[in-house]
């Protein structure tokens, strides 16, 4: 088995324990934006160490201190983390990415292009209209990568 990493987004100030429990286990977390408080950074942090962005909505002092991108290397990986999939302003194939992490628009959602997962977990937060509560999991080994969305009940 290899190295294990949960991905969640869009939080608001809610880590749900549905959300905490989906995330046991993991080696490392990226938080992709939209935490809502450094109470969720905390919570998340007590689960696995985490690599955490600053999203649209995260203002304050403490959300401040968060980078608006961030890169978490697993094995032989390299995942690219940033909020919003329109403020990606490189070529993640070219950089050497293997995947590139977003959050924002609450859709889960997975694609490979070009050899890159593009990856949005989702919203694990407050619900928002009829969309899904989800986070992600991803398992690396060594450059390759699996992943899987993992939609919560609640």
């Amino acid at each position: 088995m290899g190295t294990q990493v949960g991905v969640i987004s869009d939080t608001h100030g809610l880590l749900r324990p549905e959300a905490a429990a989906a995330l046991h286990g993991v080696d490392f977390i990226v938080h992709a934006g939209d935490i809502g408080s450094p109470e969720v950074l905390s919570l998340l942090g007590e689960i696995a160490p985490v690599t955490a962005v600053r999203g649209n909505n995260d203002r304050g002092p403490w959300a401040d201190k968060l980078p608006l991108t961030a890169i978490l290397g697993v094995e032989s990986s390299f995942l690219y983390v940033l909020h919003e999939i329109g403020s990606l302003n490189l070529d993640p194939e070219a950089a050497g990415f293997q995947a590139v992490i977003t959050g924002h628009s609450h859709k889960p959602s997975a694609e490979v292009r070009r050899g890159v997962l593009f990856l949005n977990p989702g919203s694990a937060g407050p619900r928002r209209f009829s969309l899904p509560v989800a986070v992600a999991r991803i398992e690396v080994q060594g450059s390759t990568l699996s992943h899987r969305l993992v939609q919560l009940v609640v």
